[in-house]
């Protein structure tokens, strides 16, 4: 159960985040420790860091723990939150094969020590199960247009049949399923160099470097300041009933381009755009219907585009300024 802020209330639980050391997940586990749970992070450090919880490491009810959810685990657990993916289209092509395993058996392997513990699980999936939609925006209803055999498959064909999963085990009664359908979140301990749009924007500027632009900078996009994002998680999670598909995200739309100038703004960069050849697949327009969140988990997105960039963007000043200064400290030690 959750109170009227969003916070835990009842037992305190012992709770397994897989890719905790990720960006969402970071987030996910301070948010947890805060509500008073026992939480163990499991990550394989490919897309995480252990610096994304460095800070949380002081606490005696936190554990990180190095493993690849490709094989299996098991933790006396109550809740699994399994986020092990990676998330940006730069991440998961680079080992396509590997993106695809991960997201299908690294389900199966939660679930199944869900189902040993009498565990409940949310699996976070993506608003990318619906492809590039000819449903504008989209309801959790609508079955998608993806391509099954293009670049971008191995990470939207790996979450639909991770849904599949998590259905069928919850249909069986083998183990209780969440599924949430996460839209682009952004926020603080992003990775400077995972290739998504508000990161690569964020960076370019800062750098006083070109801002690519995809297309004509026209497709749009909706997105979710992290914090927000954690709260719908946890919503749904404690729910008692709803199972999902649920829609997670700020249904605020704008264009790539829009951003790219907010951006600009902010930083005070003097950056100017350059547009590129959209990517294969790329998405012309992607945007949450919330409704059911809404009405079933109380959950509302708080947090205005421009508060959250600012936020991000002093976030990237820090980790940018802390690599130059690592990598000025190697250069002298070489000399």
């Amino acid at each position: 159960m959750v109170d009227a802020n969003g916070r835990s209330v009842g037992r305190s639980m012992r709770i397994l985040v897989t890719g905790g050391a990720g960006f969402v997940g970071s987030h996910l586990c301070e948010r947890l420790l805060a509500d008073g749970h026992e939480v163990i992070a499991l990550d394989d450090f490919s897309t995480g860091s252990p610096a994304n919880v460095a800070h949380l490491m002081r606490n005696n009810r936190f554990y990180l723990v190095e493993h690849d959810v490709t094989t299996p685990f098991d933790y006396e657990i109550d809740r699994i939150y399994n986020l092990a993916s990676p998330a940006s289209p730069a991440r998961y092509q680079e080992d396509p094969v590997r993106t695809t395993i991960t997201n299908v058996m690294g389900t199966l392997h939660a679930l199944e020590c869900a189902e040993r513990h009498g565990a409940r699980l949310l699996q976070a999936s993506t608003s990318e199960v619906y492809g590039d939609p000819e449903v504008h925006p989209q309801p959790e209803g609508y079955f998608g247009r993806v391509n099954p055999v293009g670049a971008r498959a191995c990470y939207d064909e790996g979450k639909r049949c991770a849904e599949s999963l998590v259905m069928d085990f919850h249909r069986q009664g083998r183990a209780s399923g969440r599924i949430a359908r996460i839209f682009n979140t952004y926020g603080p301990r992003m990775a400077i160099d995972d290739g998504r749009v508000v990161s690569n924007f964020i960076v370019q500027a800062l750098r006083g470097e070109e801002i690519t632009v995809y297309g004509s900078g026209s497709q749009t996009r909706s997105f979710c300041y992290v914090d927000d994002l954690v709260e719908g998680c946890v919503r749904l999670m404690e729910h008692p009933v709803a199972v999902g598909p649920v829609n997670l995200g700020n249904p605020a739309e704008v264009t790539v381009l829009e951003l790219a100038q907010e951006v600009l703004r902010l930083t005070g960069s003097a950056s100017r755009l350059a547009f590129r050849p959209l990517p294969e697949d790329d998405p012309k327009q992607r945007r949450p219907v919330i409704e059911t969140a809404r009405r079933v988990l109380g959950f509302e997105p708080r947090v205005a585009l421009r508060q959250g960039l600012y936020a991000t963007i002093q976030s990237f000043r820090a980790a940018l300024a802390a690599a130059g200064e690592g990598e000025r400290r190697e250069t002298a030690m070489a000399s």
